[in-house]
C-alpha cells in the first residue's frame, strides 16, 4: 500500500556559495529602498541617542574635564580651577556633546545595519571573515579615546600650565585661562582622531584579505608610510607637536601590528586558497 504520508520527507540540499549569492541577488530599485529604510533607522537612532546626550550633557562635560581638573589642579587661593564661557557657548557646547555622544552610542546600530546591507553580497566565508572586524573596529577606537583621556588630555593640560608665568617682579603675568568650547574641541578632536586611527589594523587586514595589499609590500614600503602616518597626525591633532608625536608614534606601533596581522590573514587564507581550488 502506498501512504504518501508515511514517506520521509526529503532532506534539503545545501546551497553553494554561488546559489546564495544568486538567490540574495535583487533588482536595483530593491537595493535603494533597503538602503533607505536603513538610513532612517541609523538616522533614527543618532536621534534617539542625540536626545538621550543631551539631557545628560552636563554629566558628559563633567566627566571630559576630570583631566583638566587633574592636571591644573586648585588655584592659588585653593578653589577648584575654573573655565570661561561666552554668552549662549555653553549652551552650543551641550549641542556639539549630545551629536558626539549621539554619534558614539548609535555606532553599533550603524555598523549593524551597514553590515546586513552588505552581507548578501557576500559569501558565507567573507561574512565569518568579516564578523570578528566589526567587534575588534569599536574595541579599538575606545582604545584610542581612552588613550587622549587617561594619558593625552593631561600630558597636553600640565603642558599648558607649564608656560604659565608672573609673580613679583615680572613685567607680566601669564594665566591659562580655558574655555569651555576651546577645551571641548580639544578633547572630542583628539577622541576622535585617536579612534580613527587607531582603525588602521582592522583597514589594513581588510585590503589584505581582499588581495590589495600584502605583507611584503607593507614592510617594504615603510618608509613612506611613516612620512603618511606624520601628515596624517598632523591632520588628526590640534596644531601642538605634542600631540602629533604622541599620535605619530601611535600610529608607527600600529603599522607594525598591521603587518604582523597581515602576515597572519595571509597564512589562513593559504588553505582556504588551496580548498577553493581543490
Amino acid at each position: 500500500m502506498n501512504l504518501p504520508f508515511l514517506k520521509k520527507p526529503a532532506e534539503k540540499r545545501k546551497l553553494t556559495e554561488e546559489e546564495e549569492i544568486e538567490a540574495s541577488a535583487a533588482p536595483l530599485l530593491d537595493h535603494l529602498t533597503e538602503l533607505r529604510r536603513r538610513l532612517i533607522v541609523c538616522v533614527a537612532a543618532i536621534a534617539v541617542a542625540f536626545i538621550l546626550c543631551f539631557f545628560l550633557s552636563r554629566r558628559i562635560f563633567d566627566f571630559l574635564i576630570i583631566p583638566f581638573v587633574v592636571a591644573v589642579g586648585p588655584g592659588a587661593d585653593g578653589k577648584d580651577p575654573t573655565l570661561y564661557f561666552a554668552p549662549l557657548e555653553f549652551f552650543f557646547t551641550q549641542v556639539r556633546l549630545a551629536v558626539f555622544g549621539g554619534i558614539a552610542l548609535a555606532f553599533p546600530v550603524i555598523a549593524y545595519e551597514l553590515y546586513r546591507f552588505i552581507a548578501p553580497g557576500l559569501y558565507r566565508r567573507e561574512r565569518n571573515a568579516l564578523t570578528p572586524f566589526l567587534i575588534a573596529s569599536p574595541a579599538l577606537f575606545a582604545a584610542g579615546a581612552a588613550l587622549v583621556y587617561f594619558f593625552m588630555m593631561p600630558m597636553l593640560m600640565r603642558f599648558a600650565v607649564g608656560f604659565e608665568a608672573g609673580g613679583e617682579g615680572a613685567p607680566a603675568e601669564f594665566q591659562l585661562l580655558t574655555r569651555v568650547g576651546d577645551y571641548l574641541s580639544l578633547i572630542t578632536t583628539l577622541m576622535l582622531g585617536f579612534g580613527v586611527a587607531f582603525q588602521m589594523p582592522v583597514v589594513l587586514t581588510l585590503m589584505a584579505r581582499a588581495g590589495l595589499v600584502t605583507s611584503a609590500f607593507l614592510a617594504k614600503n615603510r618608509r613612506f608610510a611613516i612620512v603618511l602616518i606624520f601628515i596624517a597626525a598632523a591632520i588628526l591633532t590640534p596644531p601642538d607637536p605634542l600631540s602629533q608625536i604622541v599620535l605619530a608614534s601611535m600610529l608607527m606601533a600600529l603599522y607594525e601590528a598591521s603587518v604582523f596581522a597581515v602576515r597572519l590573514a595571509e597564512k589562513k587564507a593559504m588553505p582556504e586558497k588551496d580548498e577553493a581550488a581543490a
